[in-house]
């Protein structure tokens, strides 16, 4: 059954407040067919035949009106589990909504990934839905500001409506995440075209929304909020969200900011199969709840006001039930996910960054650059060449007041990398964000999620903690859990690394592990200025997202100057660079040990041992073949990493060493890394904290006694 949209015409007469007759019927078959569906799963899981069960029961009038309200494939939905009378009232089918529950290869959600109710329909423009609550938040925040920017912008492909909504459901639960604040802050600031639905049931899972709310009413915390149109209205009463609804759209199409509309609903189930409320809810409280079930009241609402009879009414529940058989017959018997499913779509299946057209000749010529200047380099190639390429995060502007841009000298990040940019290309195009790392990643995904090319900087590694659930659990999981119907291509910049002097425990953190655990990631970091110029337009010239790691020791070192390589420089990832050729002993290593290997191997050449060092470059993936090959020739390897000596990245490395090539080993696998402990303060602190030139040349030499 599609969706069906019924209008007043001309002449026809209202029959429940603005509802024709109908819509009327439409509105109780879409909720009634959201309440079968729930009912055969909870059936289906009974019998094993499903393997996770969360209902939608309590909330299908407030969630039916407001997918009526707004238009499939042109609108932006980032939902909530227990959407499906949105769903519905949108398109998708509930043949559909059975190939999530039985996990079926063809489900247009996630191909058998995720949880069945974790809705996504490309055609439809619902994103897919991760089970984290609140991300989705600020991704709807994200995608507004691309609607209108790719609106408003020069030679951006694609459509972009001016009065496009974009939609954020969640739960009254979700608003005491610190993102949901987060992203209203920015919502409201940018007064942009978002309606936030809280569709609140009184409980997140067994914790009543006093407990959690100050007041116990969301709505009445924004009421000071600027440029906020607030609506509360009982989720429960179609006619009455209809009305809503109603006003609110027509406020956000006619470009007059946000609209927050709190539903009290009701949910006469448990929170999912996996809970029973009955252990934390009385029965009086249940049954009492049960007389304002918007399934039955509407039924009765109708039959008293003639808008419907008993035997219309049957007819339609009669047409739902010949309908959801069909479909939950068709969805248990579809083809499910084979084994050999499992690693696609990690990565972009199109564009390949490992392979040879990435790998350019770099141009001859010029003087030398540091790190800062190449890598701002290429930003500005990059920019001027694709229009889609846009820049934000803490302090990356030269001057946030337009004013004063002609007066100051410009800030363009804390170090500089950034510099001129928004003078060049202009504030729409490079901005600050607010000090709220997850705010930046969860925006950018938006923005990547609507066919943009964002590149954000993190001032500092060490602060990047607050963002990981959006990097983790949504950019590098959005291909995958979606079997290929959504992507996120974008890049974070991060400056990261010790060695400086004064930075501390804050300011000095390595973890690149905690980046390349994820797949789906992908994660690189240059040791010089001109491979960090040529991995930069690699990362934003692919599919996927890129963790892009930029040593803060490095960036104005002399050693690690380059000439400008050209505006098409690009160096493939997972390709190792050979840093110096050796016979001895093999160091693999990135960053800014490779130019301490460097100094070891010098000192270690007067003594007669010949080193060769391979800096990897592209951490994840990473360049096996050179390492195997380097390694079967020496036949004994340092791996030397920043990170903590335990559980760090080159562990990894060391084990895969182990792993395949025991064989050509000529002595056990030595690694050089920092202690297990924070970089400290005082110098004599953080140099005895993190690995050293000595430490290198010391297991060098034990290596070569071997």
């Amino acid at each position: 059954m599609g969706r069906t949209r019924t209008k007043n015409g001309t002449g026809t007469k209202p029959a429940l407040g603005k509802l024709s007759r109908e819509q009327c019927l439409d509105i109780y078959r879409l909720m009634y067919t959201s309440r079968m569906i729930d009912d055969t799963e909870i059936r289906l899981k009974r019998k094993n035949q499903i393997f996770f069960q969360i209902s939608s029961a309590g909330h299908e009038a407030v969630t039916v009106m407001a997918g009526l309200a707004l238009r499939p494939g042109y609108d932006w939905f980032h939902t909530y589990y227990r959407d499906r009378g949105l769903c519905l009232a949108l398109g998708v089918t509930p043949y559909e909504m059975f190939l999530s529950s039985v996990g079926a290869v063809d489900d247009p959600a996630s191909g058998g990934r995720q949880m069945p109710s974790h809705w996504g329909h490309r055609r439809l423009n619902i994103v897919s839905v991760s089970s984290p609550t609140g991300t989705q938040v600020l991704q709807a925040a994200g995608i507004a500001e691309a609607c209108r920017y790719g609106h408003a912008a020069d030679g951006v492909e694609g459509d972009f409506p001016r009065d496009a909504v974009v939609l954020a459901s969640l739960g009254d639960g979700t608003t005491s995440e610190g993102e949901f604040w987060e992203a209203m802050n920015t919502i409201c600031n940018n007064r942009l075209p978002v309606l936030i639905l809280v569709e609140d049931n009184g409980y997140a899972i067994s914790t009543p929304v006093k407990e959690q709310t100050a007041g116990g009413d969301i709505s009445m915390l924004f009421r000071s909020y600027p440029n906020l149109l607030l609506h509360k209205v009982d989720g429960c009463d179609p006619v009455a969200c209809h009305d809503v609804f109603e006003e609110v759209t027509a406020h956000i199409r006619a470009g007059r900011g946000p609209a927050l509309v709190h539903a009290s609903v009701i949910r006469p189930y448990s929170h999912s199969m996996s809970d029973d409320h009955r252990s934390y809810r009385t029965e009086e409280e249940i049954e009492a709840e049960l007389k304002r079930d918007p399934i039955p009241s509407f039924a009765r609402r109708m039959v008293d006001a003639s808008v419907a009879t008993e035997e219309e009414l049957s007819a339609i529940r009669a047409a739902v039930h010949t309908e959801i058989a069909e479909a939950e017959e068709r969805a248990v018997a579809a083809v499910k996910p084979a084994p050999e499913d499992a690693p696609l779509y990690l990565y972009s299946p199109d564009v390949d960054p490992s392979s040879d057209r990435f790998d350019t000749v770099p141009e001859d010529g010029g003087s030398p650059l540091s790190m800062v200047e190449l890598i701002n380099r290429c930003l500005r190639d990059e920019m001027s060449r694709d229009p889609r390429i846009v820049l934000f995060g803490q302090d990356v502007a030269d001057a946030s007041r337009e004013r004063a841009k002609g007066d100051v000298k410009g800030k363009g990040g804390v170090f500089k990398v950034t510099a001129g940019l928004q003078r060049e290309f202009g504030k729409e195009r490079v901005f600050n964000s607010p000090l709220a790392e997850a705010n930046i990643v969860g925006r950018a995904i938006g923005w990547a999620t609507r066919g943009l090319k964002p590149v954000v900087e993190i001032q500092f590694f060490d602060y990047i903690w607050p963002a990981y659930m959006q990097i983790r659990c949504e950019a590098a999981m959005l291909r995958w859990r979606s079997r290929n119907m959504w992507s996120c291509p974008l890049v974070i910049r991060v400056p990261i690394g010790g060695y400086l002097q004064g930075g501390a425990i804050y300011h000095s953190q390595s973890g690149a592990v905690l980046m390349t655990h994820n797949p789906g990631l992908r994660v690189v970091m240059p040791s010089n200025a001109r491979d960090a110029n040529g991995l930069l337009r690699t990362a934003i010239r692919c599919d996927d997202p890129v963790v892009f790691l930029e040593h803060k020791h490095i960036y104005r070192q002399p050693y690690a100057k380059s000439a400008y390589p050209g505006p098409d420089y690009m160096i493939p990832f997972g390709k190792a660079r050979i840093h110096r050729e050796g016979d001895d002993v093999t160091v693999v290593t990135y960053g800014a040990l490779v130019r301490r290997s460097e100094m070891a191997a010098r000192k270690l050449e007067k003594e007669g041992i010949s080193i060769e060092i391979i800096d990897l470059r592209s951490l994840s993936p990473w360049d096996t073949d050179t390492v195997a090959q380097s390694i079967r020739r020496t036949g004994k390897v340092i791996v030397a990493y920043e990170d903590c000596r335990s559980f760090g990245y080159g562990a990894e490395i060391a084990a895969w060493i182990a792993d395949n090539l025991f064989e050509d080993l000529d002595a056990p696998v030595s690694r050089v890394a920092a202690l297990d402990t924070p970089v400290g303060y005082f110098p004599t602190l953080e140099d005895a904290i993190l690995p050293q030139i000595d430490d290198i040349a010391g297991a060098a030499r034990e290596l070569h006694r071997f």
